[in-house]
């Protein structure tokens, strides 16, 4: 097994980045290697479930190898402190809430401008690039105008689109573009996994080419039932009460999926910090400490709100997604295609809204629901922006 096992179905790229890392270890060895062989700054883009994070951090880890065996062997203690996020070369920045602050990427850029303590190099990782503050963009870019010769800038992004990366940084990066992984190739990872052929098979066509959603659908118990309930619903929207039901159910379930996964982790910080900051002690100091103390205690319950708001995001975008597909689904039924549906335990349903909307109703229907994706990253409140889209689903 080696780091680049996980990528599956992303050849040309995994290619790139081997001839990249080749041209490291050469210049790590002193010896020169041509002009542009290896880039202080890549940008990996790709839609999400293709895969960038996981390019990221496989390079990360090649460029980090320390075994005769051969580069990004995955078993060394470069290769494996990297893939669990523990080389202290190795600098992630990955957002909990809804974007990464300027003091975040200050602080991670004076740590990355040091000489590598164990390893090779210095990597910055940054997994969601698109959302870098204004500010925080400004910061990164003086550090990839001006690097450090031991640092490498990794940034991962959906696409070079200004919304999503700024111009200046895209023009010094060099591109490494992702596509979203073949059905068959996503099995294959599932059942290295130990999941049964069946359910890998189905769980890949399921998950639409993202290698994590696939594999929660298989050994998730919960996430197959959230997506029942979430394609149950094109076929009952035959009211306008059944459209707000349906939204109330969206969103109910998206917050109480969020407040599940955040509410033991905040009460867990907070006390973290109280306890580190002093709480509970007497003696002189002891009352100072506790004013510093509701100040920080502060901050980081702001960071758990935002935290709290884009995870509730994150469960209606992934409802959104399956929604989509279902009435892509729609249109190859009404189109006569032989192409493989995405959703094919609901073909009932999907028969049952094609007889009673026309493709250009389906078509309606598919650009309702990526307008409802966009709202909310425009910081629409969600109920407003999901009663808004089952409206537009009525049949």
């Amino acid at each position: 097994m080696n780091v680049w096992d996980d990528l599956v179905g992303q050849e040309p790229a995994v290619a790139v980045l081997r001839d990249a890392d080749a041209a490291a270890r050469e210049l790590h060895a002193g010896r020169p290697v041509a002009p542009g062989a290896l880039t202080h700054a890549w940008l990996f883009t790709g839609p999400p479930g293709s895969g960038r994070s996981v390019a990221a951090r496989a390079f990360a880890a090649a460029l980090q190898c320390v075994s005769d065996a051969g580069p990004g062997c995955g078993e060394c203690f470069g290769c494996h402190t990297t893939l669990s996020r523990s080389h202290p070369d190795v600098h992630a920045v990955v957002p909990e809430g809804l974007s990464i602050s300027v003091a975040e990427m200050r602080s991670v850029v004076a740590t990355a401008a040091r000489l590598p303590a164990l390893g090779r190099w210095q990597v910055v990782l940054i997994e969601d690039a698109d959302r870098l503050t204004e500010q925080a963009s400004n910061a990164l870019l003086k550090a990839v105008e001006e690097p450090p010769a031991r640092t490498i800038f990794l940034m991962c992004a959906p696409s070079t689109h200004p919304d999503d990366v700024s111009v200046t940084i895209r023009s010094r990066c060099r591109l490494v573009p992702l596509r979203i992984p073949p059905a068959d190739s996503v099995a294959g990872i599932l059942q290295r996994g130990g999941i049964d052929t069946d359910t890998a098979r189905w769980a890949a066509a399921a998950g639409q080419g993202h290698v994590g959603r696939s594999r929660r659908l298989a050994r998730d118990a919960d996430a197959r039932s959230r997506r029942e309930e979430v394609l149950a619903i094109p076929a009952s929207l035959t009211s306008l009460a059944a459209c707000v039901a349906a939204a109330d159910h969206l969103v109910s379930a998206a917050e109480g999926e969020a407040a599940a996964i955040t509410v033991e982790r905040d009460a867990g910080e907070v006390e973290t910090l109280q306890t580190a900051l002093g709480a509970g002690g007497t003696g002189k100091g002891a009352a100072a400490a506790s004013r510093g103390a509701t100040a920080a205690v502060r901050e980081l319950e702001r960071r758990q709100r935002s935290r709290a708001t884009r995870t509730q995001r994150d469960a209606l975008d992934r409802a959104l997604v399956d929604l989509a597909a279902f009435y892509r689904d729609v249109l190859l039924v009404q189109s006569g295609s032989d192409v493989a549906p995405a959703h094919p335990d609901f073909a009932s349903d999907v028969r049952s809204v094609a007889g009673r909307i026309t493709p250009a109703g389906a078509l309606q229907r598919l650009e309702a629901v990526l307008a409802c994706r966009e709202a909310l990253e425009l910081n629409v409140k969600p109920r407003i922006a999901v009663e808004a889209l089952t409206a537009a689903l009525r049949l």
